[in-house]
């Protein structure tokens, strides 16, 4: 199913979203986020597509909170769930960090995963058992782990984070430096390819880590949420995220974050 998978992405982005780049006027939906022409057209293109590889509902961020909760009822045998442009804004404004992010869900869980940039061409990608990959490379990419914490790379987004814990990343981070790059399913992807070695968020959609953390822990790389709890065992409307590619960067990096959020 994959390969289906995986051609399916990219033909909805090569024909609905890239004919749009920095073409489309954004709205606002209820919760403050953008939702373009792009997302709308992307999203009803992928679920015929997607129904078509495997028929089960089909949850997308750009329904209604009813519908997604719906779907996620019906789903649990079998759902898809995808972001037909995670990174709007960027999107929006002609920052080239955004993707489509799609994966088949079962018990709650991703079983396949793809992630697709299309400004860079890029497709992660995964299946349950089977491993990670980019365009056809084994992830990780970069497979050396840097000497410590203090000579890593961080992805962090500070916004749904205490006051604690964004004060002391600004002010006196354990890492070696930070990005935030606005596109969470691509920062998954990015810490699997070894391009960030750590990576930080206080509460992620559903959508927002379905696929990236499946590629990510076939990739090698551990998860959990901010407290240090199993991450599959939480909500899955909002999840915190700490994770690693490697297993002594995630654990110095886990232990940092909860002795801050512990003061």
């Amino acid at each position: 199913m994959l390969p289906s998978l995986t051609d399916a992405v990219r033909r909805v982005a090569v024909q609905e979203i890239m004919p749009r780049y920095l073409k489309v006027a954004r709205q606002h939906k209820d919760d403050g986020s953008y939702c373009t022409e792009a997302d709308i057209a992307a999203q009803a293109a992928l679920i015929p597509a997607l129904q078509a590889i495997v028929p089960c509902p089909v949850l997308g961020e750009e329904m209604s909170e009813a519908e997604q909760h719906r779907q996620w009822s019906d789903g649990r045998d079998g759902l898809w769930c995808l972001d037909p442009i995670d990174g709007t804004s960027n999107f929006i404004n002609g920052l080239p960090y955004f993707a489509v992010s799609v994966a088949l869900m079962r018990g709650g869980k991703p079983v396949l995963g793809a992630v697709y940039d299309p400004v860079a061409d890029e497709m992660f990608c995964a299946e349950q058992g089977k491993g990670a990959w980019l365009n056809g490379e084994r992830l990780p990419i970069k497979s050396f782990c840097p000497a410590g914490l203090g000579a890593a790379i961080a992805g962090a987004d500070l916004k749904r984070l205490s006051r604690r814990l964004r004060e002391r990343l600004a002010v006196d981070p354990p890492y070696r430096s930070q990005r935030n790059f606005g596109a969470s399913a691509l920062d998954w992807c990015y810490v699997a390819a070894g391009r960030f070695d750590v990576y930080l968020h206080g509460g992620q959609k559903l959508w927002d880590y379905a696929a990236g953390s499946l590629i990510l822990e076939e990739a090698g790389g551990s998860v959990c949420l901010l407290d240090g709890g199993d991450f599959w065992a939480a909500d899955p409307w909002c999840r915190s995220v700490i994770t690693a590619l490697h297993p002594s960067l995630f654990r110095s990096w886990r232990a940092w974050v909860q002795a801050v959020t512990a003061e």
